[in-house]
Formats: structure tokens, sequence, C-alpha cells
């Protein structure tokens, strides 16, 4: 096929497990650009936590907060979950006693303190959504009805998806990964069956199935593999530079 993009998801794909990206990897990645290949990422991370990466992989565009925030060269837009519904929602959550985090993209409020991210403890969150901008919600996944509880809860304009196994993340339904790299997609000029993308999760497989290849990595979840027209191997092995590489001839 022809390739004019490469298209990655970040943790858990193009990312090893402890959050780095390999030496080897960088190196393959500015090959596939040096060969007139654009590199993308489509990543559920805000803007904040992804831009780091942007110092070891130049990437051409990227589409983060699972495609609330859409940056290519110039072009930024921006699909958050309308003010009424996310306040509605965020009240509707506290009331049920949720652990909840409203993201911003600049900033992330949570209503208590929540492992491993550092947020801005807030008792009112349904006020931060009075004046902020909210891009996703995220609700701790305790068991099965949590995820029955949330889905109560949203309004007609927003939905839900499971990430990890461990967190339901809540989003306006102009808000998606693939309506994110689409947009990339066209902003660059690029045509979704010129592009390879790669992924391990739920939010991943509308992407592998419109793009002209699709890969899971060895370490993504079933569906994602069931929906794949390929796997490599696991992000902690370089699974989709050493995939590119071998297609390539790199």
């Amino acid at each position: 096929m022809r390739m004019d993009a490469v298209i990655f998801d970040l943790d858990r794909t193009l990312l090893h497990t402890d959050k780095t990206i390999s030496p080897y990897t960088a190196a393959v990645l500015r090959k596939c650009q040096e060969n007139g290949i654009k590199v993308m990422a489509a990543t559920a991370r805000p803007l904040r936590t992804a831009e780091p990466y942007c110092g070891i992989v130049r990437f051409d565009a990227m589409a983060v907060s699972n495609g609330a925030r859409v940056i290519c060269g110039e072009h930024r837009s921006e699909y958050g979950i309308e003010r009424s519904s996310a306040a509605c929602i965020l009240r509707y959550l506290t009331r049920h006693g949720l652990r909840i985090t409203a993201e911003s993209g600049d900033c992330a409020y949570s209503n208590v303190p929540i492992d491993a991210y550092e947020t801005v403890i807030c008792e009112d969150l349904a006020e931060i959504a009075g004046r902020e901008t909210i891009l996703k919600l995220l609700v701790t996944l305790e068991d099965e009805e949590t995820l029955r509880v949330v889905q109560r809860g949203l309004t007609e304009d927003v939905y839900c998806t499971v990430s990890g196994g461990s967190l339901i993340q809540i989003m306006s339904k102009s808000a998606a990964k693939w309506n994110g790299v689409r947009e990339m997609l066209g902003t660059a000029g690029c045509a979704p069956e010129n592009a390879v993308y790669f992924g391990d999760d739920y939010d991943d497989i509308e992407p592998i199935r419109m793009c002209g290849m699709g890969v899971a990595v060895a370490n993504a979840i079933e569906e994602v593999k069931a929906a794949a027209d390929a796997v490599a191997q696991s992000n902690d092995n370089d699974g989709p530079a050493r995939f590119l590489e071998r297609m390539l001839n790199l």
C-alpha cells in the first residue's frame, strides 16, 4: 500500500510500560519522516502530558484527549463537552459518590486525590464546568455497577468508553479518536486509505478499521486484535517501530 501517514496511540502502544520512547523507535520514526511519511499521535492524554514526547518524536500532528483537541501545524480545533451538560453530569456523579476527574486540557480537577495523576482537588466540580471548557470527564471504574450508574447519568450529547479496564471516559460526541485522526489526515492532505494506525484499546478500534491498515500491538485487548489487519510485537518490544522497519525496509 502507499503510505503517507502513520498514526500511533501512545500509552501501551508507542510508549513502553515505563512511559518512555526508546531511541530505536525514535530513530525509525525519523526515517519515516525522511521518506516523506507523516508521523502523528492519537491519544487519550491531554496536551500537557502528551507534549513532552514531542522532544523525542517531532509529531507532524496530534489528536489529544481522545480527539477533543486536534493540532496540525497552525491548525487548532477543540471539541469540549457543552457546559450545561458537563455541569449536569458532574452534579449527578457527585451525588453517587464516585471518584471523578474533570479534564480541561490545561488542568485536571478531581473531588478526591487520584493515584499517579496530579489534580487540583475541588469539592464543587460543577462550578468548574460553569467557567472552563471540559474536554473529558474521568470516573474510576470500581465494578460493573459503576459503569451502569455512569451510563444512566449521561446527557444526549456525550458518550462514554472504558480505558485500560480501570477508567470510564466521558466525552462530547464530537470528540472521538477517529474524528481526530480523520481531521489530522485531512488537514495534512493524506487520505485514510494511505495511513497506518497502531493501537491497543477500545478507542483504537474505529481508526484501526477505517485506515488503510490497522495494526494491533501484541499486548492489545482481544477486540483490537480481532479488528486489526496485523499484529505487531508488544509495546515493550518496540512493536510499531519493528513493524514499520520491516514493512518499509528502512
